[in-house]
């Protein structure tokens, strides 16, 4: 079986009970207005009337069982990516206190090395520190002074590099 013949077999199955469901939807909603206008020339046999209600009984208990198995799916994979974020930010927190270290960044420096990466602005920074914009400057240029980055793109690049450098290397997953 090929890898990708599960998920295209899982959705011709899934679509083909959302079509009966349609069909036999559809066919219930022509039954009640031909009942209603009395629009139906000849009686329909009560045994088609049965088979069409079996149906679509099996129908709806096939599309509520598949609907609780897609729920419980996806309730899966969102706990396994909600772990896989939680691991990211660790490995980055980690990532980014090792950096930090070994550029010799001061308390006040790692503050401001982790607005920047947060993406803020000086004046932001300033604000949120209650700082003149001066200083912060001045903090933001011994960031990059000591990590050896030009501006913001150069430092943020190298986190980058750092977390996805393994991945470049080894070629797209999958």
């Amino acid at each position: 079986m090929k890898p990708n013949s599960k998920p295209r077999n899982d959705k011709i199955i899934l679509g083909s009970i959302v079509l009966l469901q349609l069909f036999f939807s559809l066919f219930f909603i022509f039954d009640l207005a031909a009942d209603i206008f009395g629009l139906r020339k000849a009686p329909m046999s009560w045994e088609f009337h049965e088979a069409v209600q079996i149906i679509t009984i099996i129908a709806l208990l096939l599309g509520s069982f598949l609907g609780f198995i897609a729920y419980r799916n996806l309730a899966r994979q969102r706990r396994d990516m909600d772990r896989q974020m939680l691991v990211a930010r660790q490995a980055f927190h980690e990532l980014m206190q090792h950096s930090f270290k070994e550029w010799g960044l001061t308390p006040s420096e790692r503050e401001v090395g982790l607005f920047i990466l947060k993406g803020l602005s000086n004046t932001e920074i300033a604000e949120l520190r209650g700082k003149s914009i001066g200083t912060v400057k001045a903090q933001v240029n011994a960031i990059f002074r000591k990590a050896g980055a030009n501006n913001r793109a150069q430092l943020i690049s190298q986190f980058m590099e750092e977390l996805i450098g393994d991945a470049i290397e080894n070629g797209p997953a999958g």
